[in-house]
């Protein structure tokens, strides 16, 4: 047991002693809050694994949890009512650029990224919605997120915002009467393991 926790070590100094390079991987780890559109709050995590095809360019696979208060709308009301708190997960491509020539260890960034999002339930409280209101079913939808914030080290924030299409809701006829607001917006605090420094070693 000794020797592998050695092991782990030893794989993480080499990983932190090296300058951030191409050819490199990264594990990066989000928790933060999350804002829907037009209010509420919520939580998110997210978990990235990297590859940097440049010393400063990174692919990554981003798989994420958000859990919040999906607000609804009514078309004919002129109120909105909030949803009960779920949990939406995503599966992200991402690239991430950063700014950073070696010479420092502060590395602001920008990103993008597409991603297949498995939305969650809503339920309508029925005491303050109308009695023929039915329920938001599950459902699945492509999105784009956008990305930015910076790394000091091997910590890091960052804003995020994730444009998940709005979802229909419907009546118990089958017919179209609203519909569930379903952006939402991230601030985080994370942490990178491997990739490297950002300062360059000077000899």
């Amino acid at each position: 047991m000794k020797k592998i926790a050695l092991a782990f070590l030893l794989l993480f100094l080499v990983q932190v002693s090296y300058a951030q390079q191409k050819g490199r991987f990264r594990f990066s780890t989000d928790l933060g809050v999350a804002i829907p559109k037009d209010g509420g709050i919520g939580a998110l995590l997210n978990l990235e694994p990297q590859f940097l095809v440049r010393d400063n360019l990174a692919f990554g696979m981003r798989f994420g949890v958000a859990g919040l208060a999906k607000d609804v709308t009514y078309f004919n009301m002129q109120k909105k009512y909030q949803g009960e708190v779920g949990a939406n997960v995503s599966v992200a491509g991402t690239i991430t650029h950063f700014f950073n020539s070696g010479k420092s260890n502060v590395a602001p960034y920008l990103g993008a990224g597409f991603g297949y999002f498995a939305l969650s339930a809503v339920e309508i409280d029925q005491s303050i919605a109308p009695t023929e209101i039915g329920n938001l079913e599950a459902d699945f939808a492509w999105a784009p997120i956008v990305r930015a914030g910076v790394e000091l080290r091997k910590f890091r924030m960052g804003v995020e915002y994730n444009f998940v299409p709005n979802r229909n809701l419907q009546n118990l006829s089958g017919g179209f009467i609203g519909e569930a607001i379903n952006h939402y917006a991230g601030f985080t605090l994370g942490y990178t393991l491997g990739g490297g420094k950002w300062q360059h070693p000077r000899f």
